[in-house]
């Protein structure tokens, strides 16, 4: 059983979990061809949490689904979100936004980066939008941690 399915059989049987983020982290890809890769952590209606790592620079984007939470784990990046000057995030950093906020990462500074995300409501992984449409698609954008 991999770590990805234990984590989704302790949520489904149980109403509360703990998860190990540390643990987690190690079983990442030190490449991948997707701009993210990610491990959901909890999947349910009203919010979704879940570990992604950052390889490559995000372009504009938005979801318009839900409003995001996002806490830097590991490595530093350029970050932008609204009309907000690109600005540098690290560790302990917290980041929040609406739906339909424009948002991304033109400069990964530092790797690794991973950051946890919650989503409220949950989203739906292809709830991608990119302001440039030949940006990417939610596939090229993100892929599940398998």
């Amino acid at each position: 059983m991999t770590e990805v399915s234990t984590r989704k059989k302790l949520v489904e049987a149980a109403p509360h979990a703990s998860f190990n983020l540390d643990a987690i982290v190690k079983t990442f890809p030190e490449t991948a061809e997707t701009l993210l890769v990610d491990s959901r952590l909890t999947d349910e209606d009203e919010a979704s949490a879940r570990v992604f790592r950052v390889y490559h620079p995000t372009p504009a984007h938005y979801h318009a689904t839900c409003d995001e939470y996002l806490i830097v784990m590991s490595g530093r990046a350029r970050f932008f979100m609204g009309d907000r000057e690109p600005f540098e995030v690290g560790p302990g950093e917290m980041l929040f936004f609406k739906r339909f906020t424009i948002h991304g990462m033109p400069e990964i500074l530092e790797h690794p980066l991973f950051m946890v995300s919650v989503d409220t409501p949950r989203r739906d992984p292809s709830d991608i939008i990119f302001v440039d449409p030949t940006a990417g698609t939610a596939a090229s954008f993100v892929k599940a941690l398998s």
